[in-house]
């Protein structure tokens, strides 16, 4: 299975949604690669913005993938790539 950036965004904003106790429309998300830190994001809530490592990315796409497709998968079964845009390979 594959989540598209888009995906891997609403999966960040459901995660800190939940997290901040506030509507995902009320989070905004923007990713971002670069080749010293990896995979990461910009996240910002009612005007605060906070930084996400690659970890935390992993760790929304899994909720995601339990809240939102029924599927439990594990850190170990997610592979983030870049080719036109940023995605996520899940493996079985």
């Amino acid at each position: 299975m594959q989540l598209n950036e888009q995906e891997i965004i609403n999966a960040v904003c459901l995660n800190m949604a939940e997290r901040k106790q506030v509507q995902p429309t009320a989070v905004e998300v923007q990713l971002h690669w670069s080749e010293d830190l990896g995979f990461s994001a910009e996240v910002v809530v009612e005007g605060r913005s906070q930084y996400l490592v690659q970890a935390n990315l992993l760790e929304a796409i899994e909720r995601y993938m339990l809240n939102v497709h029924g599927q439990r998968v594990y850190r170990s079964q997610i592979e983030l790539d870049l080719e036109d845009e940023i995605f996520a390979r899940i493996t079985a």
